[in-house]
């Protein structure tokens, strides 16, 4: 495999030093591909630049946190280069937030600048009162044309606003004094467990090393088409597509929303040579009727995560090679599986030349091979792991206990160095490549006037990885229709939080001081009096 990361040292691993030497190595060749057109890596970098500028030039500073709350447009590249060009920390937003976790991130990453899609302006009118920080707003839109009013009378006292369109500078000279490899690129919000979401922080070391697993896992040349329908907002669809193709001179594909009945087509389309895939989607594509032209395409590589049980079949009927990997946002991805797998179970080996992983009891105690227990992780370079989390020293300190980064994640390994992914030892659910804090869940359900207590536990889905199960418990007297409390959810939080499965019971279990025992409702799961929302054809609205 040809190598073209080699030439970027740790110490000059910054997405402005990198696309700098791609810009002189392959300046014309398309870096991003678009439903409308290829944009070059020089016409992204120069856009980027005058960009960086004109945001400068508003008074954001480097170091400073900056929101981005928007769809996937080849302006978000642009906000996501210029940022990083000049050293303010970018802070994604998903898309899909709303309500309180809204608020938290909003409030919690201490911005005071948020970059926002118009369409959004609805959602910051809702948590108004509680929004502390944010002083500018920078709108967006897709089809600007400068017509468009500033803000809505709710919001016109509250924030200065600029258009995005124009704060290009005619400025093309290159940002010189911008961040160094090991300070911050980004603060990514990932769900909390017991508490909030937490602020993750990232280094332009980390983020590129994100972004070379990707390259390794694939054995990605700079002749290919990469294709990945994950958001920008997402560490994958940022990091792992978009710069891991920018890394290997190669180009990829902004493909928007996943779509079942279109992925081929797509392929097909962009003449994609290799693609990320999460394991929901990769089972979907897989769980479509066959057809004669299953093999015939251009895509010949795929990674994954996690494996499908039916990842042999996958390969022989679509024709492509499968590989996998295992990780996390604050970990990183310390382990490759190579084309060649084990089996349908494993999420790889470790990356020994960067990483350890130890499987651990409670007591933080290795276990022998086989036995189950918790994946603890650290580096052998610095700045490619987490810096910790975002003014939180408390959870900095408790995930790295004992020197080691605990995942929450619990597997096994067999002799030969092979490690398999067997539960989650934390409250988080895992739904279609997003992470769901339960807490937050539990905390809009409660929130409904005829619930007294509830508690949200992951049920295994057919679909791979996890669905949302909501255990309720009514108030005295009160009587709670499932399909009235989901409507009721729906505005307060993104759709895919929004539970699939709810069963309503008298009382939950607990221990002598109260708290809910979580690990009988697991056990208990889906019995017949559990009302499912996609059994009874009840739709969210996205």
């Amino acid at each position: 495999m040809a190598t073209t990361y080699a030439d970027d040292p740790r110490q000059e691993q910054t997405l402005a030093q990198v696309l700098k030497k791609r810009v002189q190595r392959v300046g014309d060749k398309p870096w991003v591909v678009t439903a409308e057109r290829a944009h070059s890596y020089r016409e992204i970098d120069t856009a980027s630049t005058r960009l960086g500028h004109g945001l400068m030039g508003t008074g954001i500073a480097k170091g400073e946190t900056v929101l981005i709350f928007l769809p996937d447009t080849i302006d978000y590249i642009h906000i996501w280069c210029a940022l990083a060009k000049f050293g303010a920390i970018e802070v994604p937003v998903n898309v899909h937030y709303r309500g309180g976790i809204l608020a938290h991130i909003v409030n919690d990453s201490l911005a005071e600048t948020m970059v926002v899609d118009r369409q959004y302006l609805d959602r910051l009118e809702v948590i108004l009162d509680e929004i502390k920080t944010v002083k500018r707003l920078i709108l967006y839109s897709e089809k600007a044309d400068g017509t468009e009013p500033m803000l809505p009378a709710s919001l016109a006292g509250r924030f200065e606003a600029l258009r995005f369109e124009e704060l290009f500078s005619e400025d093309e000279s290159e940002i010189t004094d911008g961040p160094a490899y090991n300070d911050l690129a980004g603060v990514m919000y990932t769900s909390g467990t017991t508490g909030p979401s937490k602020g993750a922080m990232i280094t332009h070391c980390h983020a590129f090393e994100y972004s070379i697993v990707a390259v390794e896992c694939l054995e990605m040349r700079s002749d290919d088409v990469y294709y990945g329908p994950l958001p920008m907002f997402h560490i994958a669809g940022q990091w792992a597509v978009i710069y891991a193709a920018c890394i290997m001179d190669a180009t990829a594909v902004l493909a928007g929303t996943f779509s079942i009945a279109g992925f081929w087509d797509d392929i097909r389309r962009y003449e994609a040579t290799c693609c990320f895939l999460l394991g929901a989607m990769m089972n979907f594509v897989n769980n479509q009727e066959p057809r004669p032209d299953d093999a015939d395409h251009p895509l010949e590589r795929i990674v994954t995560a996690p494996l499908i049980p039916d990842v042999e079949a996958f390969k022989t009927r679509f024709g492509v090679l499968v590989s996998t990997t295992w990780g996390g946002t604050e970990m990183n991805c310390p382990m490759r599986s190579g084309f060649d797998l084990v089996d349908n179970r494993t999420c790889g080996r470790v990356a020994e030349d960067r990483y350890e992983v130890r499987i651990v009891d409670e007591n933080d105690e290795e276990v022998p091979p086989g036995v189950p227990g918790e994946a603890v992780v650290r580096a052998k370079e610095p700045w490619i792991l987490m810096a910790g989390y975002w003014r939180h020293d408390d959870w900095t300190a408790k995930a790295w206990r004992n020197l080691w980064y605990h995942t929450g994640d619990m597997l096994t390994r067999d002799e030969a160095g092979n490690f398999y992914f067997v539960d989650r030892t934390k409250d988080a659910i895992r739904r279609r490549g997003e992470n769901i804090s339960s807490m937050e869940v539990e905390f809009e359900v409660n929130a409904h006037p005829d619930v007294l207590e509830c508690a949200v536990i992951p049920i295994d889905s057919e679909e791979t990885e996890q669905e949302v199960m909501a255990v309720v418990v009514p108030r005295a007297g009160r009587r709670i229709d499932p399909e009235k409390l989901i409507r009721f959810l729906e505005p307060r939080m993104a759709y895919f939080m929004v539970p699939r499965y709810v069963d309503l019971v008298e009382a939950l279990p607990k221990t002598p001081t109260g708290k809910i025992q979580k690990y009988e409702l697991r056990d208990k799961g889906v019995t017949p009096s559990t009302w499912d929302r996609v059994a009874a054809g009840v739709k969210l609205k996205r």
